[in-house]
């Protein structure tokens, strides 16, 4: 049984000190190690930019946890249109952003533990007050991660996740 402090692994049989809620990636899937330093190409922290031609920010998508009084986060990618991207740049450090209806977009990362896969799932981006990443409202559709979204998981189903990326199957 797990804790939100640590949990008995049935993948190693091991006791693991935390139980994580949080998981992100450096980069959106369409990214690759070959492509920095290429004409129009940026990797940032908070941004993304392929071929001056596709807009990527770095966002939070929050899943509730039913028996527990923590969320858990996926940190993902999600592409926007390049006005919406210029747009959020612009307000990026103005407390005037909060403000902004929410951008659309698809969401860029491919998630482990999903089928079907993450990649291109339509998104609201929510923007939130400067030093906060934006947030990721999935369109509700019947895709399980969306459907985790609106529902919740619960401390179990963050250990399967917990298990299966610390000990993935190959």
């Amino acid at each position: 049984m797990s804790t939100d402090l640590g949990f008995l692994c049935s993948s190693c049989g091991q006791e693991h000190e935390g139980l994580p809620f949080t998981y992100g990636t450096v980069a959106p899937a369409y990214w690759n190690e070959g492509m920095e330093g290429g004409s129009g190409n940026v990797l940032g922290d908070e941004q993304c930019v392929i071929a001056d031609e596709h807009f990527f920010l770095r966002a939070r998508l929050t899943l509730p946890v039913l028996d527990s009084e923590n969320d858990f986060e996926w940190g993902v990618w999600v592409s926007l249109s390049k006005s919406n991207f210029a747009r959020a740049t612009e307000l990026w450090a103005s407390t005037e952003r909060v403000g902004e209806p929410p951008y659309f977009g698809w969401l860029s990362t491919e998630l482990p533990t999903y089928e079907p896969t993450t990649l291109n799932l339509k998104t609201k981006v929510h923007s939130q007050p400067v030093g906060i990443r934006p947030t990721v409202e999935l369109e509700p559709t019947d895709h399980p991660l969306a459907v985790e979204q609106r529902t919740g998981i619960t401390l179990a189903r963050v250990q399967d996740i917990a298990e299966l990326l610390l000990h993935p199957r190959h």
